[in-house]
């Protein structure tokens, strides 16, 4: 079952007795939780009828006496027990989830992981009760995501800005989600993101950042690098080498993965290497500049200079050297 089946199913007023939100992806399950705590009853039905637990301080037998308990002046009451992973005995649990009362809707949040699949608890939830899955989002996963998100606030985004905002976040889905948000508190009547916005918002240079510093390498445009290494030196945070290493690496682990396609539409070899069709002709740029040994000459020198990054092999150069160094080499 996904968060958006579960929402859908509240919204008509559709309830079961017991639901276990579980796994890695928190956003999804918070997302369920706040609806749970907000929206499924009213304010004066909650004042009577809303509980909340949370896993490091609730004890077992409270937590099923709540469940237990009928609703006053309503139909139904929630018991919401948050950080669930935390609590002790946890497994307690498991013979009211087998007899759960129908006018108790019990939310579990089991952040970070999932019950043990050969566990009695695990069985009965299967049988009994509606369980959420959440696993982290793959990378090629997230603009189309992101994308998606913003549409559904009813705005729409540029696809640099997208491109930008993806790659300065991450896979931080909760965090992606509040930046957006407070980009439209500031966009007035205008119905768009652009890439000015996620500049003075997010407070990403549109011009200086890592996904530029790796559009003007796969181009193989070393002023433009250079440039943009000079930038990320006189800004330290704007930059770390920490974070532009992986992202270099992975346009040549991608473009490398190029090399043994027989496609040649950009559709199908994103496809075959697990990448968004938005990133695609990046990899393919840099196939075209770099060929075959070129690719792996590059991967090569990003494995010393991450060493050299850390101090293995290198007395001490300052990070925009070493990142300048290593591009000119690329480059050569």
């Amino acid at each position: 079952m996904s968060a958006e089946k579960i929402l859908s199913d509240w919204k008509k007023k559709q309830f079961k007795p017991i639901y276990w939100l579980e796994g890695e992806e928190d956003y999804f399950i918070d997302k369920v939780v706040n609806y749970a705590e907000h929206h499924i009853l009213t304010e004066a039905e909650a004042g009577f009828n809303l509980t909340i637990f949370y896993g490091k301080d609730a004890n077992w037998p409270d937590v099923i006496n709540a469940c237990r308990r009928y609703p006053m002046f309503s139909d139904k009451q929630v018991v919401l027990l948050k950080e669930a992973q935390q609590m002790r005995d946890i497994d307690k649990l498991e013979p009211y989830i087998d007899n759960p009362l129908k006018s108790t809707i019990f939310v579990v949040s089991y952040k970070e992981k999932k019950v043990d699949g050969r566990s009695k608890l695990a069985k009965t939830l299967k049988e009994k009760g509606e369980m959420l899955t959440t696993k982290k989002m793959y990378e090629n996963q997230l603009p189309d995501w992101t994308n998606e998100l913003v549409q559904s606030k009813g705005y729409t985004i540029s696809q640099k800005a997208l491109l930008l905002l993806v790659d300065h976040i991450g896979n931080d889905l909760s965090r992606i989600n509040n930046e957006i948000d407070k980009i439209l508190v500031n966009l007035a009547q205008r119905k768009n993101i652009t890439e000015d916005d996620i500049e003075r918002y997010v407070g990403v240079s549109k011009e200086y950042n890592p996904f530029e510093l790796q559009s003007a390498v796969a181009a193989r445009d070393l002023a433009k690098a250079m440039k943009i290494i000079q930038y990320f030196e006189a800004n330290p945070k704007a930059a770390p080498i920490q974070l532009v290493l992986p992202s270099l690496y992975n346009l040549f682990s991608k473009t490398y993965m190029i090399f043994g396609q027989s496609a040649k539409d950009d559709k199908t070899i994103a496809l075959n290497i697990g990448v968004n069709a938005w990133f695609v002709k990046d990899y393919v740029l840099t196939a075209k500049n770099y060929g075959y040994q070129g690719t792996e000459s590059a991967l090569l020198l990003l494995h010393q200079y991450n060493l050299k990054s850390i101090g293995i092999g290198d007395a001490g150069t300052a990070d925009g050297s070493l990142l300048k160094e290593m591009v000119a080499k690329m480059m050569s």
